[in-house]
């Protein structure tokens, strides 16, 4: 399991001291992967074997198997889909692909915080503000199936992409107190992380479903959504993405259940009248 789903796990059993540890390691990954007990816990205003015990607490052994486990991150990070794709493969690709997305969406569904899903689905179910879908190219796919889902339930939903036109265009409706839902993994796209510039400046309210706390997409976000991204070969998996969107789109039907049973059951009899012969 990554350090950030791990933190979010123990946070309940974290002290004062431990917490401040936690925000440290969360901001600056390279704290911890290339410092030192004494460094950290400088950092951190506390001491060194309170450094020791947060590691623990993470299921950790001490202090040294956190730091190989920040520096794998840092170094996977930084490993792009051309190196990955001449790696061996180890076998049982199946097997291995289940294990890995299982994982994948255990520790993303895991790590959620109640109160920042909560506010999430009200903030996607008040129709006075519209909402922007705004996905990177590999995350396509996953943006789509929220827009369709948003949109079956209420109106107001908007997939942001195309030309630079187009996008321009878009985001020239964007106002203070709309919704953007940024999807994107690492080697994030310059053109989105524009236009979630753009929308910021609009005063729109940004969700964030990412890799990592301290991914751009996250900067000045109301609530991120840290997603696990483990991948079997040269390609992180979108797997627990999805299954974050589901559990969005699920929690905005029951906030709506109302006006989008309505809006289904219309929508239900323009198929059916569009399908008669």
């Amino acid at each position: 399991m990554a350090i950030a789903p791990r933190i979010s796990e123990a946070a309940d059993v974290l002290t004062p001291s431990e917490r401040r540890l936690a925000d440290v390691v969360l901001d600056d990954p390279q704290a911890v992967a290339f410092g030192t007990v004494a460094t950290l816990a400088a950092r951190a205003g506390t001491s060194g074997p309170t450094v020791v015990r947060f590691a623990t607490k993470l299921g950790y052994q001490g202090f040294a198997d956190l730091q190989s486990d920040a520096q794998r991150e840092i170094a996977d990070a930084l490993r792009p889909a051309t190196t990955r794709i001449r790696e061996r493969p180890a076998g049982a690709v199946v097997a291995r692909v289940l294990e890995a997305d299982l994982e994948n969406v255990r520790a993303t569904l895991a790590a959620i915080e109640p109160d920042a899903f909560d506010d999430a689905i009200a903030l996607l179910s008040d129709r006075r503000r519209r909402v922007f879908v705004l996905a990177g190219e590999i995350a396509r796919g996953v943006g789509i199936v929220l827009v369709t889902q948003l949109d079956l339930l209420r109106d107001g939903v908007v997939a942001l992409g195309g030309t630079p036109v187009r996008i321009a265009r878009q985001l020239a409706d964007v106002a203070e107190g709309d919704v953007v839902i940024a999807i994107e993994h690492r080697r994030y796209e310059r053109w989105l992380l524009d236009a979630l510039e753009q929308a910021r400046a609009a005063g729109a309210e940004v969700i964030a479903l990412t890799d990592r706390a301290l991914s751009p997409v996250a900067e000045d976000a109301r609530q991120t959504f840290v997603v696990a991204a483990e991948g079997v070969g040269p390609f992180d998996s979108h797997t627990a993405s999805l299954a974050l969107v589901n559990a969005l789109g699920a929690g905005v039907a029951a906030k709506l259940r109302k006006t989008a049973t309505q809006r289904l059951d219309q929508i239900e009899t323009s198929w059916s009248d569009a399908l008669s012969p």
